[in-house]
């Protein structure tokens, strides 16, 4: 487990570690989100935000359906078509 320690200071404020906000993937003015548990450790999580009418893609089907996509232009399964008749022929094809 990696670590490191901070200094409170006025208004429960701290500087959090450059190690520890690169681990987090966060920058100045992101949010945190805090969950303490009863043995009071603290795990600490950077939020994104996201506007709700993008949040569709962020869904773990489309998000499946983008990794599918990756794999397949990756390993060449793809086609070219000069124009859109063919395209469409193609898609009927299947």
């Amino acid at each position: 487990m990696t670590g490191a320690t901070a200094i409170l200071r006025a208004n429960g404020q701290i500087t959090m570690p450059k190690a520890i906000r690169a681990a987090l993937g966060v920058n100045q003015g992101d949010e945190l989100e805090f969950e303490i548990t009863g043995a009071g450790e603290v795990t600490v999580h950077g939020l994104t935000k996201i506007r709700s009418d993008q949040a569709w893609f962020w869904t773990p089907e489309w998000q499946e359906g983008e990794r599918r996509t990756s794999e397949d232009i990756a390993a060449g399964r793809t086609a070219v078509h000069e124009d859109t008749d063919s395209m469409f022929a193609h898609l009927d094809e299947d």
